[in-house]
């Protein structure tokens, strides 16, 4: 070997001796900068820059350059690609996601029967031969047969085609309808539930009422769980979340399961549905920030169930991973979806405001905001000052609200909520809104959220396709005059949602001492040129940082 060419190894094997020595006495703290990216950090002047460091679990600077970055440093070359901070989703039911039985395989984002039977496919790939792949709620048929096509669910032939070797449930919102294959016919028929036989209804299994025939198949396949399925249904529940570049959650909570055949994808055991998730947090194993709001619904006036946490739980307590935040997104009794507040609700909402605590309530038609948004104002007006202008209650969804009472919802100190997945899915000319542009203008706290998983999907960049568009998974124009421009919507996801979980000192956007929780995508959400409208609901992560630890995709890939 040439004499050259050896002292250049020699050189080379010194050089990485060298930094292998000084890695080894690098301090144990997590010491990070991406760099080479087109970061938007979405604070207050909208900055973009090329670099952030992060040092343990908060970003320490953002600008140019290598920013103070030393041997000890962990590079990640972002290589020209767009980051935006974690998104954060202010409403939806993600402790409900981690119970499903079996090994749920989410179909939200599915345009045509193809695309069903590729996820499903691909999950029956991955796993041995009899396990149960099951996908229950946060879709509608809708979105699976282009217009002015009749939707429908994947038949029988068609999921055995895909997966003739796994058992198959797939279950529409609450309480069904569902579809089977051939395995999973078998399962339900040996258990006295009525499967479709013949053509087209092959498979099928009714919903309506509960109990159906939908909500027995249901309560069957959760007679099968272990809590080690639910740990690993949690675990994977928050693994697609920061596939789409989800980093944080506000959950809110089940309805109380009675423990029979009646209870659909929304009912949870209120002893048990938390286990899961407590255990993962104790073997600190969470991979996205969790947040709690407690769901009560009791028919009592007196709410003894409400006031009882209220008396020995505390608001936004815990930690950095896992913390409670309020009550919702039901109070007490039903909310007044019909625009009459019952005795049940008025007094467990006074009681939630005489404890202090952050309240949310969810508003579905034209006659209930009104109602809720008074009934908030009365109670109110009866306390002594502050009221409740300092816990930030929150209308949630909000479809139909006015401006009128956005305003007084405002003057309250409140913010509202607001969905897009839902419209997306199975909205239409009369079932549409948010109004979007007329929040945006009217100054309210305004932030987006899913409502995942029964009757809308998680997936938040369908609803910023919803957002920035207004049209349907039918084509259909349904929410004129009310869209966002694309930062704007992204805005709502990110830095203005820090305030639904009183946390905008720490999430939301990326500014030294937050939490550096940072989502780089699969392309570059802000150039219509290069992601047209219709592209954005195809977004997704390549690289999730949550608290500066990789917790999606492979750095080493960008």
């Amino acid at each position: 070997m040439p004499k050259a060419s050896m002292l250049s190894i020699l050189a080379l094997l010194a050089a990485a001796a060298g930094t292998a020595h000084a890695q080894s006495d690098c301090p144990a703290i997590n010491d990070v900068l991406l760099t080479g990216g087109v970061i938007h950090t979405m604070d207050a002047d909208d900055a973009v820059v090329e670099s952030v460091h992060i040092i343990g679990d908060r970003f320490a600077a953002a600008g140019s350059g290598r920013l103070g970055a030393t041997a000890c440093t962990r590079v990640i070359e972002l290589n020209g690609r767009t980051a935006v901070p974690g998104l954060i989703d202010n409403h939806n039911h993600i402790v409900l996601l981690g119970l499903r039985p079996g090994h749920d395989t989410r179909i939200e984002s599915a345009a045509s029967i193809e695309d069903v039977q590729a996820l499903i496919g691909a999950g029956a790939a991955e796993l041995p031969a009899g396990e149960w792949i099951t996908s229950i709620g946060g879709f509608n048929i809708n979105q699976f047969v282009p217009a002015p096509g009749e939707p429908r669910f994947p038949t029988l032939a068609e999921l055995d085609a895909v997966a003739p070797d796994h058992p198959v449930y797939i279950q529409q919102s609450f309480a069904g309808p569902s579809v089977t294959n051939t395995l999973g016919k078998a399962f339900f028929e040996s258990h006295g539930i009525e499967v479709g036989a013949d053509g087209a209804d092959a498979g099928s299994i009714a919903g309506g009422q509960t109990p159906n025939p939908a909500t027995r198949a249901l309560y069957e396949l959760r007679q099968l769980q272990t809590l080690d399925d639910q740990k690993r249904g949690t675990l994977a529940a928050m693994r697609y979340a920061a596939s789409l570049g989800i980093t944080t959650h506000l959950d809110e909570g089940g309805f109380p399961a009675t423990g029979t055949p009646a209870d659909g994808a929304a009912h949870f055991d209120r002893y048990r549905a938390y286990d899961a998730l407590l255990t993962l947090h104790a073997e600190g194993a969470l991979i996205n920030r969790i947040r709690l709001n407690f769901l009560h619904m009791e028919a009592d006036p007196a709410t003894p169930e409400l006031q009882a946490r209220l008396l020995n739980a505390f608001p936004d307590f815990g930690g950095a991973m896992l913390r409670v935040v309020g009550i919702g997104e039901f109070t007490a009794g039903t909310s007044p979806i019909i625009g009459q507040a019952s005795e049940e609700w008025l007094n467990g909402t006074r009681r939630v405001a005489e404890a202090g605590w952050r309240n949310e309530n969810h508003s579905l038609t034209p006659a209930d905001f009104p109602v809720i948004i008074d009934s908030w104002q009365s109670i109110h007006e009866s306390l002594p000052a502050p009221g409740i202008a300092e816990l930030r209650w929150v209308l949630a969804h909000a479809p139909f609200i006015t401006r009128e009472y956005a305003d007084k919802l405002a003057a309250l100190g409140g913010g509202v909520s607001a969905l897009g997945g839902w419209r997306y899915i199975s909205g239409n000319a009369r079932a549409n809104g948010p109004p979007f542009r007329m929040l945006a203008d009217s100054g309210i706290p305004l932030g987006m959220s899913s409502d995942g998983m029964q009757i809308s999907p998680m997936n938040p960049w369908i609803g910023l396709y919803y957002v920035v568009t207004g049209i349907n998974a039918r084509g259909e124009l349904i929410n004129e005059g009310q869209t966002l421009e694309r930062d704007e919507a992204l805005s709502l996801y990110t830095a203005a949602n820090g305030w639904f979980l009183n946390e905008e000192e720490d999430l939301g956007t990326i500014e030294p001492g937050k939490y550096a929780d940072l989502v780089v995508l699969s392309a570059d959400y802000f150039d219509p040129d290069a992601v047209p409208n219709d592209d954005i609901k195809q977004l997704r992560s390549v690289l999730t940082v949550v608290g500066g630890e990789v917790v999606f995709g492979d750095s080493e890939a960008l």
